[in-house]
């Protein structure tokens, strides 16, 4: 957890906590009250813990890909290592150089192309029936693609969108490259619309970092780095019990949040200094993604115009979302509130740089992206980011972002909103 404090940094910790318990400095009740130790002691393993991912779910997914791959025309589909994997199978293992990849054909189990030495840990991971397709370091593992694919009857093949282009090179050496494209739409038609497992536990890890987030608020105090916050925050996450700690930190003070994903450096907290922490983890590999922006002390006329400018953005986009309605729309109404307030337009600043959200789950990042463009409807089980950031160069910027999954009436709020700049939780 955080460094033991030196005696002035105590000092100035206990009359900032005697005078926001009189009233008297403009602090908020949920900012600088707490030491570091008091903090720490309201860390416990979470007890409200999701149930894993089933296997029959495991096998629903295979099945449902199976249906993508014959709207498409496609006999095969190849997922790498990565979060795909783990959707389809449960592996848990990121992409390395030897190719470890699960193929689904028409019918039969899937096959899983491994190194052999790697046997005992996959069998010790995976989900479902498999038929292993073991390689030795001097065979060449995409042969075994191939044998595999022509056993089944299979002559086209889709590859996983974040397959390296060395798979691809490797796979063309056996196929033929006109035969092979890209398994995005059938990747993310699986991936996308979350079950109610799935929810649970990105409700879970939600739920994790926003405790987490209240109590970096409660120790923040004059003098607190951000190389501090970044540290108690990651060991917080572990005691909560997610999967490894933070998956990300981006902890920011004053003219510093005008950067979407900061700047490098160490900054410490001074008074009147805007904080933008943006935090997640993952709970059984899925993830939470929540950022919370406000005031050490009292806000100016500026910074709580800009940050009820956000708040109500944020509510124009939750607003928007609704069964059929398409991502863009949801960008567009963030971006209206905006632009009728003299910000903008588009992505010009002061304003909003990027995209109003991004699909959230096994990766932080994934489809659908609330951005102009995307025309794509969204469907009961998407789960997105609502974080519409303004950014005021060389000042500071808001950013306010939550997640909400979309329900067959609209959309639902994992986490509660920012009530103020100067009471960040509800």
């Amino acid at each position: 957890m955080a460094e033991p404090q030196s005696r002035p940094r105590a000092e100035t910790r206990r009359r900032q906590l005697d005078r926001s318990r009189s009233g008297d400095s403009g602090m908020s009740a949920q900012i600088g009250h707490l030491s570091p130790t008091q903090a720490t002691g309201m860390l416990h393993p979470w007890e409200r813990r999701a149930a894993p991912i089933a296997a029959q779910e495991y096998e629903q997914r295979i099945e449902r890909a199976r249906v993508l791959m014959r709207a498409r025309g496609v006999d095969a589909l190849l997922v790498n290592a990565g979060a795909s994997l783990r959707y389809f199978c449960g592996v848990p293992w990121g992409a390395s150089e030897r190719l470890v990849a699960l193929l689904i054909t028409g019918n039969g189990l899937p096959v899983m192309i491994c190194p052999a030495f790697e046997a005992g840990s996959l069998e010790a991971v995976l989900k479902i029936q498999v038929e292993p397709r073991l390689w030795e370091e001097d065979e060449d593992p995409y042969a075994r693609v191939a044998q595999a694919m022509k056993e089944r009857g299979a002559r086209t093949l889709a590859l996983d969108p974040a397959a390296a282009f060395a798979i691809h090179h490797g796979l063309c050496e056996h196929l033929d490259a006109r035969r092979i494209c890209e398994a995005g739409g059938i990747i993310d038609g699986c991936r996308m619309c979350k079950s109610p497992a799935e929810l649970a536990l990105m409700q879970q890890a939600c739920d994790m970092t926003l405790q987490v987030h209240r109590l970096a608020a409660g120790i923040a105090c004059e003098g607190t780095t951000t190389a501090e916050l970044v540290r108690f925050i990651d060991d917080a996450h572990r005691a909560l019990g997610a999967d490894a700690g933070s998956t990300f930190c981006i902890v920011q003070f004053g003219h510093a949040t005008a950067f979407p994903h900061g700047v490098p450096g160490v900054q410490s907290l001074r008074e009147g200094d805007l904080v933008l922490i943006d935090t997640g983890c993952s709970v059984q590999g899925y993830h939470s993604d929540i950022t919370r922006t406000w005031i050490h002390g009292r806000a100016d006329d500026e910074q709580r115009r800009i940050w009820d400018l956000e708040q109500a953005a944020q509510a124009a986009a939750f607003a928007a979302v609704r069964p059929g309605v398409s991502c863009e729309s949801v960008d567009q109404a963030a971006r209206r509130v905006l632009e009728s307030a003299g910000l903008g337009p588009d992505y010009r600043l002061p304003g909003l740089p990027h995209r109003t959200g991004h699909g959230c789950g096994l990766s932080v990042h994934e489809a659908p992206y609330l951005v102009r463009g995307n025309a794509s409807a969204l469907q009961p089980g998407m789960c997105c980011s609502n974080e519409p950031m303004i950014v005021v160069p060389g000042r500071f910027g808001v950013r306010l972002e939550d997640h909400f999954h979309v329900t067959d009436e609209g959309a639902r709020w994992f986490t509660p909103p920012s009530p103020a700049i100067d009471q960040p939780f509800v």
